[in-house]
């Protein structure tokens, strides 16, 4: 201990002496802020970080006598170690660095048996890691969403951020954070500008369902948040300052202390918007200005506060979690002063709060078995209140109008456990698991104020490897659910590597979307519209065939990734709500929709610089059976991006593309058939990072929105031609960011 001590004082007072290098083995580049850890008898003596060069000074810091375990860690590289002595760490001038073949923080978790490297999954999954989610600028999922292909925002102001995916409603698409799912689905779609991301470490995205281990919604893909862990460090905390020019002002904090392999930390902020009309010029501040026409705004005023507490006990072989978020978000809509004399408004106030508690159990519990268990306990509530507004007196009074007040709650209990048997050098190995869902909806819109519905079910899961180039992976999930009749669920998947750098994957599996508590429960009656649910409705189900196509190239300094495939999507039993009579509607299981597309995505990056291309040109069903209209109507999606790192400078420069194809659908209503249109359009950020005194400050700046689209155009009529239109919601105009970080830590 007393060397360890004489160590950190020298080290204290070290000035310019022997300098070491670390460097790449490909084209010997240097390796920035990589970690250099030296041990003596398991005492922690030394901790220090590269330069922007590869650069680390610790002669002098070092006992000659005394024997290190010397330890390198760098993301994208494989790590180093090896025992030498102060005199012989002295001498060494350079250590080389093996680049791993997959970006060590491209370890997928999600419906897996351990976490495993992306390339080795059987399933196609995207991984998007906090480094580039930086670099866009994103702030909540659906700032990372919006420039992924095969993904299409969905925007209203009042309901907030929806998605498509795979041409397949939000209603099909699994959100979850850590394995738990997120609940509040308005219009079946979760909003994802309610999911902040300041303490997410990356985002998996799973293409095709994985209705086998997590149920309902999981048809068209699944999306699972992983927050970050504060393993390497003793102890963290951070800031950082966000500003928009549309009126955006955010502000987070977060730290951890950790021992061994225990942890606690915690993370919060707030988010707020000042609201938006077209027209409006940057860096416009907010005035009060309660009495004009200008009070009302076409993106909503809004403010969000979030906090969250994690902790982790690690135990000899197993390791258990905790966590509990709080989340309430305030959206304002006043309205138009009212005619004749402007004197008063009708304003809405929209309130939504989330409670989620979670506890984790996970680890191995034999040589050959190990436990992955999550139990929740979820709350959602959102109340929208209406009231009248005297602009002369600004007194308030609650509206007497029917459907002008409203409260929706819903409540989940879930638990699900898996236990896997897996051998590293087995042919076969196993997965066996429960998932038990027990969730209400209460709110005067459902039938006597509170409905329940409870889902259990048992999967099984099995992997085969065979000759170490084909892995089959199948599985299946039968459930007892308490209000209608759940599908029994298979799926099968293969992956092939006939040589290291090509990986042939394919699968088939059903998936399906259980009836909401809403649709099948629902009852609201005004003099224009009488809306019942049907609780005789069954789960729609959907068969996907899905074919992907991945090759890899190293050389050197250069890297290339190449990926082509599809997928099909053929729904039945689609619930959709329709007309009974006159103004009577309910919801039936009469609809079918299939989906289908290609899509090709490559990948180059050369020493500092980094290039992305994608496209996906996907079809969506029209009506069936009709000879006036085509099958399908296609459109196609384009992505792209570019990063480009200065490393003497620390600046990271990154340019991200997304262009959305004309959409065109053809819709039955009675006896005519009428064409629906959505105008194609593009959008583009710039960015600029920047790192201070070894990445502790971190600076982020850009311009988002660059080619200004703001709304696009809805048009709806008879035939092939438009007689109606309306506009549609994308984004608020070309506006310029910056977020300021600023962290300090401690390495153990």
């Amino acid at each position: 201990m007393r060397n360890c001590w004489v160590v950190i004082i020298v080290l204290a007072k070290m000035t310019l002496g022997q300098t070491l290098k670390v460097v790449s083995t490909v084209g010997d580049e240097p390796v920035s802020f990589a970690a250099l850890k030296a041990e003596h008898n398991g005492k922690t003596c030394v901790v220090k970080l590269t330069d922007a060069y590869g650069m680390v000074n610790w002669n002098g810091a070092l006992t000659d006598s005394l024997a290190y375990t010397v330890n390198v860690k760098s993301v994208g590289f494989l790590p180093f170690t090896q025992r030498l002595t102060g005199a012989e760490l002295k001498t060494l001038s350079r250590i080389r660095l093996h680049p791993d073949s997959v970006q060590l923080t491209e370890v997928v978790v999600t419906a897996q048996y351990a976490p495993v490297p992306v390339h080795q999954t059987v399933q196609t999954v995207r991984v998007i890691d906090r480094e580039k989610m930086e670099r866009m600028g994103a702030v909540n999922l659906r700032d990372v969403l919006i420039h992924q292909l095969n993904a299409r925002i969905e925007q209203d102001n009042i309901l907030g951020a929806g998605m498509r995916f795979q041409g397949i409603s939000g209603e099909n698409v699994k959100v979850l954070i850590d394995g738990v799912p997120v609940i509040g689905r308005l219009n079946g779609n979760v909003d994802l500008s309610q999911l902040n991301l300041s303490n997410v470490e990356r985002i998996e995205i799973t293409e095709g369902p994985l209705s086998v281990q997590y149920g309902t919604n999981a048809l068209a893909g699944t999306i699972n948040l992983i927050t970050s862990k504060p393993f390497q460090k003793k102890y963290t905390i951070g800031t950082s300052l966000w500003y928009e020019s549309t009126g955006q002002y955010n502000t987070t904090l977060n730290g951890s202390v950790a021992s061994g392999r225990h942890f606690v930390q915690f993370s919060g902020g707030r988010n707020y918007f000042d609201g938006w009309n077209a027209g409006e010029t940057p860096f416009t501040f907010p005035v009060s200005q309660v009495a004009d026409s200008t009070r009302y705004k076409q993106w909503k005023p809004k403010e969000q506060y979030f906090a969250g507490l994690e902790g982790r006990c690690g135990l000899k072989r197993l390791s258990a979690d905790f966590k509990t978020a709080w989340f309430t978000e305030t959206i304002t809509n006043r309205g138009y002063p009212r005619a004749p004399y402007g004197e008063s408004s009708f304003d809405d106030y929209y309130y939504t709060r989330r409670l989620d508690n979670a506890v984790a159990l996970n680890g191995a519990i034999s040589p050959d078995w190990s436990v992955s268990s999550v139990s929740a306990f979820n709350v959602y509530r959102r109340v929208k209140k209406t009231v009248y507004k005297d602009l002369t007196t600004l007194d308030e009074m609650l509206s007497a109008n029917p459907g002008d007040q409203d409260t929706t709650g819903f409540h989940l209990w879930m638990s699900r456990a898996s236990f896997i048997r897996k051998k590293e050098a087995a042919v076969f190995n196993y997965e066996l698991g429960y998932d038990v869902n027990y969730e209400s909806a209460i709110g005067k819109r459902i039938k006597e104020h509170v409905r329940y519905m409870g889902d259990y079910a048992l999967f099984v899961t099995a992997e085969c490897n065979l000759f170490r180039k084909l892995q089959l992976k199948g599985g299946a999930r039968y459930a007892y659910n308490t209000r209608y009749r759940a599908p029994l669920i298979p799926s099968l998947n293969i992956s092939y590597r006939p040589f290291p750098a090509h990986t042939i994957r394919a699968g088939y599996a059903l998936g399906y979307r259980a009836p909401s508590i809403k649709e099948l429960y629902f009852y609201f009656v005004d003099i224009n519209h009488q809306i019942a649910g049907n609780d005789k409705l069954t789960a729609e189900k959907g068969n996907t065939i899905t074919f992907n196509y991945q090759y890899t190239l190293k050389r050197h300094a250069f890297q290339f990734k190449y990926e082509a495939g599809g997928f099909y999507n053929a729904i039945r039993g689609l619930i959709t709500l329709a007309q009974v009579q006159g103004m009577e509607y309910t919801y039936v299981n009469i609809g079918e929709y299939k989906t289908k597309g290609a899509q090709m995505q490559l990948q180059c990056q050369y020493k500092q610089t980094g290039l992305q291309l994608g496209m996906v040109y996907a079809g969506r069903s029209n009506v069936p059976e009709s000879p006036m209209v085509k099958p399908f109507s296609y459109s196609p999606e384009l992505n792209a991006s570019l990063n480009h790192s200065l490393l003497k400078q620390g600046l990271t420069l990154s340019f991200f593309y997304k262009y959305n194809g004309k959409i065109a659908a053809f819709v039955q209503q009675g006896d005519a058939i009428n064409q629906r249109l959505i105008q194609d359009y593009h959008t583009a950020d710039f960015t600029v990072t920047k790192q201070f005194l070894s990445d502790r400050i971190h600076l982020v700046a850009g311009c988002k929105n660059i080619l200004n689209v703001t709304s696009i155009q809805q048009t709806a009529g008879g035939g092939a031609h438009a007689s109606g239109s309306n506009s549609l919601p994308v984004a608020t105009g070309r506006n310029y960011f910056m977020k300021l970080t600023l962290t300090i830590e401690q390495w153990k």
